[in-house]
């Protein structure tokens, strides 16, 4: 992955599988809501784009149709973004409808939660396998050292192919008024600390600090409202890209 010099490489996360637009007026639910949202964040210094996208009723979706929608609208406003797709499950789908949309959509770039897929691990190998054929970039999604132990069992095992290295660190979860910390990156780091290619996402308002924290030990950045809304006196963003171009001015502004 490429990114910029003299600065890490941003992916905005703009709406996820939880938030709709009760939670914020300007949060992206529909494919043409994103492809803006995505033009918009381009512009303010995001270098890619992680996609969700919504069923008929707003709900999170892994239909490959509705992807293939998203994605064309997003190369009509903002061709030249390269776009991660999620495989989350959500609490809604199982490893097995997982699999399924990588098959059907066949995207670049996808990210997979090693926690999800390990509660089938018997379809690992097929995921995994598949993305390594298929040529789809992997972004393992990991939550703590149990997750980062278990990606590297199936890398020893040969699950996992070596060049599927890239790697999430997420501070924190999906909770009320969760509080993610700078120092929570500390123990991925122990438990990871050959990891090359590693991104880090963080929850509530302290989302930019824990970033800008990753930054200076060389970590590339995960930043918008699936995460966090506000900025760090709880005051809502107006929208996604006004988050970017902050965390750029924080950035820029880092010894």
């Amino acid at each position: 992955m490429t990114h910029p010099v003299n600065r890490p490489f941003i992916m905005v996360a703009p709406n996820g599988a939880r938030r709709g637009r009760g939670d914020h007026p300007a949060l992206p639910v529909t494919s043409d809501q994103i492809a803006r949202t995505a033009a918009a964040c381009h512009r303010a210094g995001a270098d890619a784009l992680h996609l969700h996208v919504r069923d008929g009723q707003g709900g999170h979706s892994l239909d490959a149709g509705r992807y293939r929608e998203a994605l064309a609208e997003i190369a009509v406003h903002v061709p030249q973004m390269p776009v991660q797709v999620t495989t989350e499950a959500a609490g809604i789908f199982d490893v097995a409808a997982q699999l399924a949309c990588l098959r059907d959509l066949r995207p670049q770039w996808a990210s997979v939660s090693v926690r999800e897929i390990a509660r089938a691990p018997e379809l690992a190998r097929q995921v995994y396998g598949l993305c390594a054929d298929q040529g789809i970039r992997v972004q393992h999604i990991l939550y703590d050292s149990a997750d980062i132990a278990q990606m590297v069992a199936w890398r020893d095992a040969g699950i996992i192919a070596p060049e599927q290295d890239q790697v999430l660190f997420v501070l924190g979860r999906y909770r009320e008024n969760q509080q993610s910390s700078p120092a929570d990156l500390a123990p991925f780091r122990a438990a990871l600390p050959d990891a090359r290619d590693w991104m880090v996402c963080a929850f509530g308002t302290r989302e930019h600090a824990c970033l800008a924290a990753a930054a200076k030990q060389g970590g590339q950045l995960r930043v918008g409202f699936e995460n966090s809304l506000t900025d760090a006196d709880g005051t809502p963003y107006p929208d996604n890209a006004a988050s970017v171009a902050a965390l750029r001015s924080l950035l820029e502004r880092q010894p």
